[in-house]
């Protein structure tokens, strides 16, 4: 069946389209974006503006459309933080359902991380024994360790790349202190929540996923897009340690010119650095395997798994 995914994120609104069947993998067919930026898009009440409405509004639409032209037989359809944050998330969403006949559900960061586990353990199959999978978004990071499809443990903590960026850095590149004051935020949230996963025992294998992740590791070394999903990435975490270093002082425009890194991913790189190496290190882990499947692939493994049940 070809089937719909509408991801409503904080920085991408994205439709993928997908082939898929029961008992094979889900192959994309095609894919329709937008660099939407929701998180920015709410104001000081933490509502999302009536901008950030209409961009919304009128990429669903549009997605909508191509769905049709697609051929897309069933439309799965979810949004992550910045609508979860927003105080009219649900009165935003509920009017979107009303006028176009689109059910979005806000997924919790939970489901989130829970859902982006699933993908992770399908992509590398049970000979990769216990996992611990971490995702950095624009407005979260998402974290969940298990033995099984379903985590042990899965949780999500307000440090997004974009967030971070918008609410604590007020220069490009930012001030020394500023950067330092993330470093310790960030490390002591996180360390909150170390004994939840270590109390399950080690990790087998250790896998992240997001763009943030993708451009970290190409950063250090790993091998392009273009080379295919199946080429083995790996992030090291010495690697990660200078590259939060040495990106603190860069403007962002120096930034979009390194390898591997989009012009509007760029501002937000030195937050996802900080984040991504707090989790290595206080995690004890000595490298990631970066994973081409996330939440999409996620979200349409599920809805496969109910379909077929």
């Amino acid at each position: 069946m070809r089937l719909g995914v509408l991801d409503v994120g904080s920085n991408t609104v994205h439709l993928l389209v997908v082939d898929a069947h029961q008992g094979a993998r889900p192959l994309p067919a095609y894919s329709h974006k937008a660099d939407l930026r929701l998180a920015d898009h709410l104001d000081d009440a933490d509502r999302l503006t009536e901008a950030g409405e209409k961009l919304l509004r009128d990429f669903v639409d549009e997605a909508l459309q191509v769905a049709e032209d697609k051929g897309v037989e069933d439309l799965v359809a979810f949004a992550t933080s910045a609508v979860r944050d927003a105080v009219n998330g649900e009165e935003v969403l509920a009017q979107i359902r009303a006028d176009k006949g689109i059910d979005i559900r806000a997924l919790s960061g939970e489901e989130e991380a829970r859902l982006t586990f699933l993908a992770a353990r399908r992509w590398f199959g049970w000979s990769s024994g216990r996992l611990l999978v971490f995702d950095i978004g624009g407005g979260s990071l998402e974290v969940a360790s298990g033995i099984d499809e379903e985590p042990d443990v899965a949780f999500s903590l307000p440090l997004g790349a974009g967030r971070l960026t918008r609410d604590r850095f007020t220069a490009d590149p930012p001030d020394p202190g500023e950067v330092r004051e993330l470093r310790r935020h960030v490390r002591a949230e996180i360390a909150r929540r170390v004994g939840d996963v270590a109390r399950y025992g080690p990790a087998d294998h250790a896998v992240a996923t997001s763009k943030t992740f993708k451009q970290l590791a190409r950063i250090g070394g790993a091998a392009p897009t273009a080379e295919g999903p199946y080429q083995r990435r790996v992030l090291a975490g010495r690697d990660l340690t200078e590259w939060a270093e040495r990106l603190a002082p860069m403007p962002s425009a120096e930034r979009a010119g390194l390898q591997g890194v989009s012009e509007r991913r760029a501002e937000q790189l030195l937050a996802g650095a900080i984040v991504a190496d707090a989790a290595m290190d206080l995690f004890g882990l000595r490298e990631l395997e970066v994973c081409p499947w996330a939440l999409r692939e996620g979200v349409i493994l599920r809805r496969l798994d109910m379909i077929t049940a």
